[in-house]
């Protein structure tokens, strides 16, 4: 390997990698509707990306059930599905139990300060009514919790369901309490950064407790 050069595998990837987030976003926040057919070209301009690392994001997400691949129609958006979603809940509590406890035993102090100080963004977020700096600060939580677990097979099997929550949110944020998802984030923060095990694994149930309540006033709206 020629000195100074880097690799380009470790390039295609970290370029991948970043189109996966930027896609990730945009299905999070609606940009990409529930449906909506997906152009790659269209999609590599929109973020300013190659087409080579859209394509491969896309594949993921196709992987992750973000995607759709439907046939004579291409690529789409997934839809929401309602009572489906309840299934996504049940399935992302084992999981952040798992994560949250796993954080709370192994997170550094810097990520422990770290993990207290993005929940209590989404506290003041919540007061001000500002769901974007809510999710942002939600997602920068979430991005330490799964670094500070190293538990890697949890944190991608936990992924697309975690954007798939974020998503349900946008979707129906009218029908939600921004407070009482802060509160309940608060709490399992408070459990990892004290490396309180039990707490931050009751944060987690009680956050998934809280989503599950809301996802059911969305049916039965």
């Amino acid at each position: 390997m020629t000195a100074g050069k880097a690799p380009p595998p470790r390039a295609a990837r970290r370029a991948a990698d970043v189109a996966y987030d930027r896609l990730e976003s945009m299905i999070a926040t609606l940009q990409l509707a529930p449906g909506s057919a997906v152009a790659e070209a269209e999609l590599s301009a929109r973020i300013g990306l190659g087409r080579t690392p859209v394509r491969e994001a896309l594949l993921r997400m196709v992987a992750a059930g973000l995607i759709r691949q439907e046939p004579r129609r291409g690529l789409r958006v997934a839809t929401i599905e309602l009572a489906e979603h309840l299934n996504v809940l049940h399935t992302r509590r084992v999981l952040d139990q798992l994560i949250s406890g796993a954080a709370a035993r192994r997170a550094t102090p810097l990520q422990r300060d770290a993990i207290l100080t993005h929940a209590a963004r989404m506290r003041v977020a919540a007061d001000e009514g500002d769901l974007d700096l809510y999710m942002a600060a939600d997602q920068a939580l979430d991005a330490v919790c799964h670094e500070a677990c190293r538990n890697v097979s949890a944190v991608n099997a936990v992924a697309p369901l975690v954007i798939q929550c974020r998503r349900f949110w946008y979707a129906y944020r009218h029908e939600g309490d921004l407070m009482a998802g802060a509160c309940q984030h608060g709490l399992m923060a408070e459990g990892i950064a004290t490396g309180d095990a039990v707490v931050a694994q009751l944060g987690a149930d009680a956050l998934m407790d809280y989503l599950e309540a809301f996802t059911r006033k969305v049916i039965d709206a």
